[in-house]
C-alpha cells in the first residue's frame, strides 16, 4: 500500500486511490457528530452561496458552516460541534461548507473513493481501508484556512499513516497534550472567541469515538451534489 501525503485543495485534486480529506478543527469532526446525532447525510460544498440556495430545496434541511472559523450570515449553525449538539438533526440532510474541509471534499474528484478524516473516527478509517486493500492512498491535510500547516492535521496524519503501515501510535492523552498548546488551538481557550468553545477542542480531540466512516456518494438527486453517507466498520 503506497500512502501519499499531500496538502491543501490542490492536494485534493491530486489525490488518488482511497483519499482521506482531514480536517481536526473542525470541519470532518463536526461531520462525524452530525451523523452521529441523527443527520442522514451531509452535502459538501465550495461555494456559501450554493449552501443557502440548497437549503432552499427542503424546509428540513440545515445550513452549517464557516469562513475563518466564524458562522456564516444565514446559516443555522457554525462549524463546532458543540454548536450542533443544539439543533435537532434527526433524518436531516446538512449543507456544510468552510474555508478548508468541504473544499478538500469536493476537490478530490480524481480518486476512487472519498472518506473524510478526522481523530474522531480514526480507528474506523484504518480498518475500512485495509479491507479495502488499496494500492494507494492519499492523505490530503487541509491545514488552517486550506492555506497554511496545521498541526492537527499533520498529527491525524501521521496517525493514520502510522496504523495503516502497521507502527506505533500516538494515544489520545499524547495527542490532546500536543495539540494543546499548538497555535490552532488557542481560539478554544480564548473567552473572546465566542464562536470557538472551548468544548470543541476536546471533542475534535475524542480518538476514536465513532465506529462508522463518511463517505462520498454519487449526487443525491437532480441538481443536488455528492454527499456523505455514514459506513459502518465493526471491530
Amino acid at each position: 500500500m503506497q500512502i501519499d501525503c499531500l496538502d491543501y485543495v490542490e492536494g485534493a485534486r491530486a489525490a488518488r486511490g482511497i483519499a482521506v480529506v482531514i480536517d481536526v478543527f473542525r470541519a470532518c469532526s463536526v461531520a462525524c457528530y452530525a451523523i452521529a446525532g441523527g443527520a442522514e447525510r451531509i452535502l459538501p460544498v465550495a461555494d456559501a452561496d450554493e449552501a443557502l440556495r440548497l437549503r432552499q430545496t427542503d424546509r428540513q434541511w440545515l445550513a452549517i458552516g464557516e469562513r475563518h472559523g466564524r458562522r456564516l450570515p444565514g446559516f443555522d449553525c457554525g462549524n463546532s460541534p458543540t454548536e450542533l449538539a443544539a439543533l435537532d438533526l434527526r433524518g436531516r440532510t446538512l449543507v456544510h461548507t468552510t474555508h478548508a474541509g468541504t473544499q478538500g471534499l469536493t476537490g478530490a474528484s480524481g480518486a476512487d473513493e472519498v472518506l473524510t478524516g478526522a481523530l474522531v473516527n480514526a480507528a474506523a478509517l484504518c480498518r475500512y481501508i485495509r479491507r479495502q486493500s488499496p494500492s494507494r492512498v492519499s492523505l490530503v491535510r487541509m491545514g488552517v484556512a486550506a492555506a497554511a500547516r496545521s498541526e492537527a492535521d499533520d498529527l491525524c496524519a501521521e496517525l493514520l499513516a502510522a496504523r495503516l503501515s502497521g507502527r506505533a501510535a500516538p494515544g489520545m492523552s499524547e495527542i490532546r497534550e500536543r495539540l494543546r498548546h499548538s497555535a490552532e488551538a488557542r481560539k478554544f481557550f480564548d473567552p473572546e472567541a465566542t464562536w470557538a468553545p472551548e468544548a470543541d477542542f476536546d471533542l475534535c480531540t475524542e480518538l476514536d469515538r465513532f465506529d462508522f466512516v463518511l463517505r462520498m456518494t454519487g449526487p443525491a438527486g437532480s441538481g443536488t451534489p455528492p454527499s456523505l453517507r455514514r459506513m459502518d466498520v465493526t471491530r
